[in-house]
């Protein structure tokens, strides 16, 4: 029985084309054949399809790339096709439409916002459900070992990442590899609204990193439904077939799952397929499940100590605030003296963990001075020996305020230490060289610069420039300041000069910076 085979273009500039015959297809850069294709890829006679008794059979003509169907390489002789294969020459892909063969069996509709989205399964189970299917499928038969030891894997996320990127980062690539996904993304929830907001991303093997994409309606429905879902075929809704989504992202088959816990619904884990993939199972849609039900708390106990350690640093800024608003000259500078530590952390290299101590060591440096009089901190005039004596024991007053709060351990020798010198000059304690932690190190350089820079009581008629006060930083490296991090705080000039800028248009304080 003789029937008709058309192809249609899914890739680049052949995307949207189609071809058909009842007889014969030859594809190549020959402007003699049926399907010309000028791409550097593609041989001059690269493939032939051609309809026998039993169908429509393609067979690669010795081209320089090969002939692919479903993303496997032909060899010799040839392969029959089949509805929805995809037929790869070179690098254009085009997928197989036989409008004779047997319509495929009907499948289950629902409606996302009023568009029609194609849905073949959905999982619409409880945490504690889909926890359970951690060691037994849908059908409860033991899971095979991948798929375990990726639950395994996950589980190990949980308990040895201490940041939540990290954290998004570890499961959705485990997710990715076990499900064989073409790419991956994990959207979570925000505000008062409850918006979806992209926090990870990943690609499988081969798949172009630049192309990040996920379908927002079918990770919106997953959400605001509660279920997860599995869209097999996407070529057959209109709806998605034609978002830009999922055609740039040339996406054939999509998982969403709900990431939930017993106390609310925190996200979605999205996954999908190319058109030479497979198309997702349902056993892959609750294998899924079972994997965000599975690190959904993990999720939930990261998010809630970010928020946590942001009130914190709120709190902590309020505090230094407070503190400032007893001496109107320095107005601005732990928030100054913090970001230019920060600039220079990261031009030492320094770790994820020391940027965090100096995040929170940097607004709190002169936290002693809460213990300091007025009549001394406010003083306009030089100060008394004695009179400075008390000044400079702001810094072991620090360190005993925080000395009572056990979690702010780490940044004490911040707060104590400086004041001290590389030469062994300074205070409270005389230390010298690496003797010094290193972040007091970093803070001692920007504390000076900031002093330098800005109006004090003591220096109103003498604040340097920046040209003046870098020039200075530089003179006493090796003396006052650790000549690493002078040279680091040299190296991030400009973007220093930049936060300086910023922080004279607040006009909430004095900075010598030029225009």
């Amino acid at each position: 029985m003789q029937s008709v085979i058309r192809l249609k273009g899914i890739s680049g500039e052949v995307k949207g084309k189609q071809w058909e015959s009842a007889n014969v297809l030859r594809a190549g850069r020959l402007g003699t054949l049926e399907i010309v294709l000028d791409d550097s890829s593609v041989s001059r006679r690269h493939a032939e399809l051609r309809q026998a008794e039993n169908g429509w059979w393609v067979r690669d003509l010795e081209s320089t790339n090969g002939t692919y169907v479903n993303g496997v390489r032909l060899g010799p002789g040839e392969r029959q096709l089949h509805p929805r294969d995809i037929v790869q020459f070179g690098k254009v892909a085009m997928m197989v439409e036989l409008p004779d063969a047997p319509p495929p069996e009907p499948r289950a509709q629902s409606l996302v916002n009023g568009d029609q989205i194609i849905v073949e399964a959905e999982a619409s189970s409880s945490w504690q459900e889909g926890f359970e299917r951690l060691l037994l499928d849908r059908n409860h038969s033991p899971r095979p070992g991948n798929e375990l030891m990726a639950l395994l894997r996950a589980g190990h996320h949980l308990v040895s990442i201490e940041s939540e990127e990290e954290l998004l980062a570890s499961i959705l690539n485990d997710a990715v590899h076990v499900l064989d996904a073409q790419r991956g993304a994990i959207v979570l929830a925000e505000g008062p609204h409850n918006e979806l907001k992209l926090k990870a991303l990943a690609t499988g093997r081969g798949e172009n990193s630049s192309r990040f994409n996920f379908s927002k309606a079918l990770a919106k429905r997953c959400f605001t439904q509660g279920q997860s879902i599995l869209c097999s075929s996407v070529e057959d809704d209109e709806e998605l077939s034609g978002a830009v989504s999922i055609a740039d992202g040339a996406m054939a088959s999509v998982l969403c799952v709900l990431l939930r816990t017993p106390r609310k619904h925190l996200g979605v884990i999205h996954l999908d397929r190319s058109y030479w993939q497979k198309a997702f199972t349902e056993d892959d849609l609750h294998l899924a499940d079972a994997l965000a039900a599975h690190v959904s708390a993990g999720i939930e106990c990261a998010q809630l100590l970010r928020r946590q350690r942001e009130l914190f640093l709120q709190t902590i800024s309020a505090l230094a605030s407070a503190i400032e608003t007893r001496d109107p000259y320095t107005g601005g500078h732990t928030a100054r003296v913090t970001a230019y530590s920060l600039l220079v952390g990261e031009e030492l290299g320094l770790s994820a963990k020391e940027l965090d101590q100096l995040r929170t060591g940097g607004p709190l440096h002169d936290i002693g001075k809460i213990g300091i009089d007025d009549a001394i901190l406010r003083k306009p005039d030089k100060l008394t020996g004695e009179e400075f004596d008390i000044m400079k024991s702001h810094t072991t007053l620090g360190d005993d305020i925080l000395k009572a709060i056990p979690e702010l351990r780490e940044i004490r020798p911040i707060v104590r230490s400086h004041h001290e010198r590389w030469d062994g000059k300074g205070y409270p304690d005389g230390l010298a060289g690496e003797a010094i932690p290193l972040l007091a190190r970093v803070v001692a350089v920007v504390d000076s610069f900031d002093a330098m820079t800005t109006r004090r009581p003591y220096n109103t008629n003498h604040v340097k420039t920046p040209d003046e006060a870098f020039v200075e930083v530089q003179r006493c490296a090796g003396s006052q300041f650790d000549p690493r991090c002078a040279h680091a705080f040299v190296a991030v000039r400009e973007k220093v000069v930049e936060a300086m800028r910023m922080s004279k248009a607040t006009g909430t304080f004095y900075v010598n910076v030029e225009e």
